[in-house]
């Protein structure tokens, strides 16, 4: 187990300082699922849903893009990086849920795994804010990281394998 890296010799809230690292390609992908009752997974024909609010997973994919993108405004300590790309899928899986998939890459000093956290989570949040007049029996689970590649250790969670 490794140790706490936001606190500093005082054990003081600190931002990590990666002056002295090198920058390098650095990728990392986050999955959140949306939970449906069947009433509400029924509603999505062709693996979307038109609401009075637009569609609901291009809305979602927006929303996470630029949720990615402001992550360093939210969460504190992160970093600001200059994302090179920011992929979002959002399709129903086997159990009729949304599986949202977010991918970022960045060159950089220091890892995008916030970033993708940030851009799977608040696409999922925008599913249910665009869902819940149809029921408020969704919840959102399993936002985690899947992988990560770059820096230190590379990382690829089991079930991403």
């Amino acid at each position: 187990m490794g140790k706490l890296t936001h606190v500093d010799a005082q054990n003081r809230p600190s931002m990590v300082d990666v002056s002295h690292k090198n920058a390098t390609d650095r990728e990392a992908m986050a999955r959140a699922i949306v939970v449906f009752p069947p009433e509400v997974a029924a509603q999505f024909v062709d693996g979307e849903i038109q609401t009075a609010k637009g569609p609901v997973f291009a809305t979602a994919i927006v929303a996470g893009v630029m949720a990615a993108k402001r992550t360093h405004e939210l969460i504190p300590f992160c970093h600001s990086l200059g994302i090179t790309s920011c992929k979002i899928q959002i399709e129903l899986n086997a159990d009729q849920n949304a599986q949202i998939d977010c991918c970022c890459k960045v060159h950089h000093r220091t890892g995008v795994e916030m970033e993708a956290l940030t851009g799977a989570s608040v696409a999922a949040l925008t599913v249910y804010d665009m869902c819940k007049a149809l029921s408020h029996d969704i919840s959102i689970s399993d936002t985690q990281l899947m992988s990560k590649t770059g820096g230190k250790q590379d990382f690829l969670r089991d079930e991403a394998k």
